[in-house]
């Protein structure tokens, strides 16, 4: 697996539409290989994500993870950077 690939559905959270709209975009211009398609390949990039999004939440949905509407909530940064903005009265060394 590539490791630029980043983790966008969290375990012990439910998995939201942003989310898995978010991974499939991602998927896509991996296999791609373009980060923005041309004007001509419009329509078959966001035809791809959208297939993609849609077997990912029936995917999610047949192991049992919690599928919500709702944003990305994804942040860049390091998991660990999330963790410290989430417990405010954590000390930072």
């Amino acid at each position: 697996m590539c490791r630029s690939i980043k983790v966008l559905r969290r375990p012990d959270e439910p998995a939201t539409t942003g989310e898995i709209e978010a991974a499939a975009r991602q998927f896509v211009r991996k296999v791609s290989g373009y980060r923005t398609p041309s004007a001509r390949n419009s329509a078959a990039f966001e035809a791809a994500i959208l297939e993609v999004a849609h077997v990912s939440r029936h995917l999610l949905e047949e192991i049992g993870a919690s599928v919500e509407e709702g944003p990305d909530r994804w942040k860049p940064g390091s998991g660990r950077a999330r963790r410290r903005e989430a417990t405010p009265d954590a000390v930072t060394a």
